[in-house]
C-alpha cells in the first residue's frame, strides 16, 4: 500500500494500522524493495546525481539489494555526502512509530522498557504517530564526536531526579538510536575517535548498543554509511581494521568524466539571487567555466591528492553571472550577457577551493596559477570551437588585421554596439561570428569576440595587457 498523508492521518492506533493490513519491513528490507520496484519499472533512482550511471550507481545498487552497510570513499566534491541525503527517496513516505517513547520505535519491533510498557498496558489502542522520510535520516561529522554524542550515555538531569545509574530510563540517546528504523550517516570517517570506532563494533555486525557498562541490548534497525578520503582511508591506523571488516561495501566515487556532465552539475546546484535583470551564459563561456576545473584537477601546480571540488565550478559560474548583471545594472540593459571580460573576477571565487602543492617552487602564486587555468581553459574550449584545421587561414588574416590596427582595446562595462566598430577594423571576425550565428544578436556579437580575441592570446597569436577595467590586444608577429 503506498501510506500517502491521507492514509495516514486516518491511522492512530495499532488496531488502525493492524485493519489496514500494514506489514514490518526492516530498513534494509524495505530500501532493497523499494529499489527493485523502481529498476524493474526502469525509474530514474537518484535524478539528481549525474555522471554516475554505469560506474558508481550500479555499485550501490548492488550493496542496497545486499542490504550493507555502506563507506563512500572519494575526493571531495564527489557527490558522496548528496548520495547518502539520496537515499532517503528509496524509504517508504511514512513510517509508523509508537507514540511517546524516547527514540523511534515500530510497534511491531519494540527495543526500550516504555515502548514495551506502553504495548502492554495499551495494546491495540497503542497511539501511532507517523514519521515522514525526512525524519529518518541523520548525520554527523566525525571529528570530535563522542560516544555520548553518537550512541548515547547517562543523564545527569535524570539521576539528580532520583532514577537509578542502573535503570535504562537514565540514559540520554545519542544521534544513532534517535534514528532507529532509519538512514544514518557519518562524514569523514578517519576522522573519527578510536573508542567511538570500538564502539560502532557491535552495532555494524550484532546491531546493537551498549552504552555505560549498563546490562541491556538494544537491536537498532538502521542503514549506516560512511564518507572517506581514499588516501586517509587506506593509511594505517586511521581506522581500526576490524571496523572495515564490518563495513559491507565499499564505493568509490569519481569525478564528471565529461565536460557535458561536469555543466550539468553546475545548473543543477548554482544558488543565484533571482533579481533582475536576467543573465544569459553563452555556451562557450559555460564551457570555459567547467574546463577550469578539468584543468585544475590535472595541473602539476595544484595538490591533486585533495582534490579540485565541483564546488570551484559552481562558484565561479555564480560570480561570473554576478559580473555580468552588473554590468547589465551600470549599462541599465534589460537583459545581460556574460562576457570573456567577466573571467577575470573569478579570483574570488577560485581561491580557497585549490590548495597548491607543497612542493612547487615558493615563487609562485595562487594569482598566477588561476590566470594560467583560465587561459588554457580558453585555448582548449577556443580549438573545439575553431580547429586549426578548419580555420587556419581566418586566424592568420584576423592576426594580420589586428596587427595593421595597431591595438584593440575592449573594457568591461564597454557597450555591446561598439563592438560593432570592431568588425569594420577586423573584417575577419565576420568568418568567426558567422559560424554559430553570432551576428543575430548584439550582445552575442559582443561576447564572440571576445572569445575570438581571447582565443588568440592562448594560442600566443596576439598579447593581451591588462590595465584597469581597459584590455588591449596587439599581434606578437611581423609581417
Amino acid at each position: 500500500m503506498n501510506w500517502t498523508q491521507t492514509i495516514v492521518e486516518q491511522i492512530k492506533t495499532l488496531a488502525d494500522l493492524k485493519q489496514a493490513n500494514y506489514t514490518y519491513r526492516s530498513i534494509k528490507q524495505e530500501m532493497a524493495e523499494n529499489l527493485a520496484t523502481k529498476l524493474k519499472n526502469q525509474e530514474k533512482v537518484f535524478p539528481e546525481i549525474h555522471g554516475y550511471d554505469d560506474t558508481v550507481l550500479p555499485q550501490l545498487y548492488h550493496a542496497i539489494l545486499s542490504g550493507h552497510n555502506m563507506v563512500f570513499l572519494g575526493e571531495k566534491g564527489q557527490a558522496k555526502t548528496k548520495i547518502i541525503r539520496s537515499l532517503i527517496h528509496l524509504l517508504d513516505e511514512y513510517f509508523p512509530i509508537i507514540d511517546g517513547t524516547p527514540i523511534p520505535e515500530s510497534p511491531f519491533k519494540p527495543i526500550t522498557k516504555v515502548a514495551k510498557r506502553i504495548l502492554e498496558e495499551k495494546g491495540d489502542k497503542t497511539p501511532i504517530r507517523w514519521l515522514h522520510k525526512q525524519e529518518r535520516y541523520g548525520e554527523k561529522l566525525a571529528p570530535g564526536s563522542r560516544i555520548s554524542d553518537i550512541i548515547g550515555d547517562l543523564d545527569p538531569s535524570k539521576i539528580i531526579e532520583g532514577t537509578s545509574l542502573g535503570a535504562e530510563e537514565s540514559l540520554h540517546y545519542g544521534l544513532l538510536p534517535r534514528v532507529n528504523h532509519g538512514i544514518f550517516a557519518i562524514n569523514e570517517l578517519p576522522d573519527l575517535d578510536y573508542l567511538v570506532q570500538v564502539a560502532l563494533f557491535n552495532i555494524l555486525e550484532e546491531e546493537d548498543i551498549q552504552i555505560r557498562g549498563l546490562p541491556i541490548r538494544f537491536p537498532l534497525d538502521v542503514c549506516i554509511c560512511f564518507t572517506a578520503n581514499p588516501s586517509e582511508y587506506t593509511r594505517s591506523g586511521k581506522i581500526i581494521t576490524q571496523l572495515k571488516d564490518r563495513i559491507g561495501a565499499e564505493i568509490r566515487t569519481h569525478y564528471p568524466k565529461s565536460r557535458e556532465v561536469g555543466i550539468k552539475i553546475i545548473k543543477q546546484e548554482i544558488k543565484i539571487p533571482n533579481i533582475k535583470p536576467e543573465v544569459v551564459v553563452p555556451n562557450f563561456l559555460e564551457e570555459i567555466i567547467e574546463e577550469i576545473t578539468i584543468q585544475a584537477r590535472r595541473h602539476p601546480l595544484i595538490n591533486q591528492k585533495s582534490g579540485v571540488s565541483a564546488r570551484l565550478s559552481i562558484a565561479n559560474y555564480e560570480t561570473l553571472v554576478a559580473s555580468a548583471r552588473r554590468r547589465a545594472l551600470m549599462l541599465n540593459q534589460e537583459k545581460g550577457f556574460a562576457r570573456m571580460t567577466d573571467l577575470s573576477n573569478l579570483f574570488s571565487s577560485s581561491l580557497g577551493k585549490i590548495e597548491l602543492d607543497p612542493y612547487r617552487d615558493e615563487a609562485i602564486t595562487e594569482y598566477q596559477v588561476i590566470t594560467k587555468l583560465i587561459d588554457l581553459s580558453i585555448k582548449e574550449v577556443f580549438e573545439e570551437y575553431f580547429p586549426e584545421k578548419k580555420f587556419k587561414l581566418e586566424i592568420e588574416s584576423l592576426t594580420k588585421q589586428i596587427y595593421e590596427a595597431n591595438t584593440i582595446e575592449i573594457s568591461d562595462f564597454m557597450p555591446s554596439s561598439e563592438y560593432s566598430y570592431l568588425l569594420k577594423k577586423l573584417p575577419s571576425l565576420f568568418d568567426f561570428a558567422k559560424e554559430y550565428q553570432w551576428i543575430e544578436n548584439i550582445d552575442l556579437l559582443a561576447s564572440g569576440i571576445e572569445f575570438v580575441l581571447e582565443g588568440l592570446v592562448a594560442k600566443e597569436k596576439i598579447s593581451r595587457r591588462r590595465l584597469g577595467e581597459v584590455i588591449s590586444f596587439k599581434s606578437v608577429d611581423l609581417y
